[in-house]
């Protein structure tokens, strides 16, 4: 029966890593860490090493998870100081925390939205405002039938593409703003009518240039009308890409800590692991209210987790910054107006850049 890894009989005198020399009492490699062993990889081996891994992660585990929700800010001290070997590296584990919770949100939740508009609906329009017109008053002191702008909308989107062509050379006289919103337009009709998706058999069609922005374009203008028709389908790829957009967000809300508590003895990246440890904080609290919702439905639960993070907030900002009550409560509301605001910004922002990527 073959031995285990450990056993002096399968060590080398030179680490098989970095090649570093080895004496048979080196149970380690002094120079990178990797087990002294010349034995082949056996499948006991390997699940072995697995678990094992996997345990002496879990030992970190559980005292982070421990330290971060009953003791708001002492994790953020005690790594700062140099207390690290005892917790899980705050990036990682933020990682860890948002990827399960989004997993466990998924499970339960998805975007199925109607599509916009449809051809029973502007008939539904039409007869209401036959019997009776929606009209809103204007600045002005007049009034607009809603329901006819809306009619008028929906008929302008059944018009044919051709109504609205314009040579490759006229579009060159046009503002940008101006060529690129009729293009786009175009494109939009184009697709619609042919069901083209081919940029290059579209731009052939249109006599366009074939330039890769033309491409592009022609890409989202399609992408637009599939969204048009399923909006849930892009709500639901900007989902999946929240962890790493909030990933690239918080070290942006660990600036504006850093600004407001300057005079504060730390320095940026000492704030940035006390961003990213409440974050963490604010998955796990939230995983487990979807958790209880799930069980006992009803808002109850999200509404306990809103009070329940506010005040781990507060304890935490006071745990780690050490400053009085009064100062804590009103940084604490002003960071508060500083997330949403950047959150507000950032969203916007990723928004757009997940439909350019789409």
């Amino acid at each position: 029966m073959a031995g285990s890894r450990y056993d002096l009989k399968y060590r080398g005198t030179k680490c098989l890593n970095c090649e570093h020399p080895l004496d048979k009492s080196d149970k380690y490699c002094p120079s990178c860490g990797q087990l002294n062993s010349t034995k082949k990889l056996k499948f006991d081996d390997f699940f072995t090493e697995f678990f094992s891994g996997i345990f002496a992660y879990d030992s970190r585990f559980h005292s982070t998870i421990r330290v971060l929700l009953f003791s708001p800010g002492k994790i953020s001290k005690d790594y700062i100081q140099g207390k690290r070997m005892r917790y899980a590296n705050p990036f990682k584990f933020y990682l860890s925390a948002s990827i399960i919770f989004f997993l466990i949100w998924g499970f339960g939740n998805s975007f199925d939205i109607e599509p916009i508009v449809n051809d029973d609906e502007i008939e539904e329009l039409v007869q209401d405002s036959i019997t009776g017109p929606n009209m809103i008053p204007t600045p002005g002191g007049k009034e607009i039938n809603l329901d006819s702008l809306i009619i008028n909308q929906q008929r302008n989107a059944k018009k044919p593409y051709r109504e609205f062509y314009k040579p490759h050379e006229e579009l060159d006289t046009m503002s940008y703003l101006d060529a690129e919103n009729l293009k786009f337009d175009l494109y939009s009709r184009f697709y619609k009518e042919t069901t083209i998706r081919n940029a290059e058999t579209a731009m052939d069609s249109l006599s366009y240039p074939q330039t890769s922005y033309n491409h592009w374009l022609y890409k989202k203008a399609v992408d637009w009308n599939t969204l048009k028709e399923n909006p849930g389908l892009f709500l639901n790829y900007f989902i999946n890409k929240l962890p790493f957009i909030i990933f690239f967000y918080l070290p942006v809300f660990a600036l504006f800590i850093w600004l407001l508590y300057i005079r504060r003895p730390f320095n940026y990246i000492e704030h940035l692991v006390f961003t990213f440890h409440v974050q963490t904080t604010f998955f796990i609290l939230l995983s487990l209210a979807l958790f209880v919702d799930y069980l006992f439905p009803g808002n109850w639960a999200f509404i306990l987790f809103n009070f329940i993070f506010a005040f781990y907030l507060y304890k935490a900002l006071r745990g780690f910054y050490c400053q009085g009550r009064v100062k804590t409560i009103v940084k604490f509301m002003l960071l508060n107006l500083i997330f949403f605001i950047l959150a507000g910004i950032a969203t916007i922002i990723s928004i757009l850049a997940s439909f350019a990527i789409y």
